[in-house]
């Protein structure tokens, strides 16, 4: 259950196109959390993609850290708090997770924000739900 295969990751340029025209997004101080629900059949509940600026940061190695940082975050909490409170009759989740920030984060920090980020995406999506 903690994995992070290829199949998580989104790569597809219809679905990134997709995702930043069509999806909603919100802003979680270090994060910036952008997210669309499309309906194809996929083996997996959601695709990631997670975006540091080199704008923001211009030496590889900090943005490579920070993405690390955020990857592992999510492979260790997706099952719990973000895959098992999807609604199934929605389809896949095309998510992206964006830092935002301007100093590099440690791991603990970046955690707690992106549980917090999810606990909001959750409930952003469940009043939606009853009207669908």
């Amino acid at each position: 259950m903690y994995t992070f295969r290829k199949e998580e990751r989104l790569c597809s340029r219809k679905h990134l196109d997709l995702l930043f025209k069509n999806g909603s997004s919100f802003l979680l101080y270090p994060l910036r959390i952008s997210y669309l629900f499309i309906d194809e059949p996929a083996e997996v509940k959601a695709q990631v993609v997670i975006n540091v600026p080199k704008k923001r940061y211009k030496r590889a190695v900090d943005r490579n850290l920070l993405k690390r940082r955020i990857r592992e975050a999510y492979r260790l909490n997706k099952q719990e708090s973000l895959y098992l409170q999807l609604p199934e009759h929605k389809g896949m989740l095309l998510l992206s997770i964006q830092f935002v920030g301007k100093d590099k984060y440690a791991f603990p920090f970046i955690e707690k924000k992106l549980l917090a980020a999810f606990k909001r995406f959750l409930s952003l999506i469940k009043p939606n739900e009853s009207h669908s």
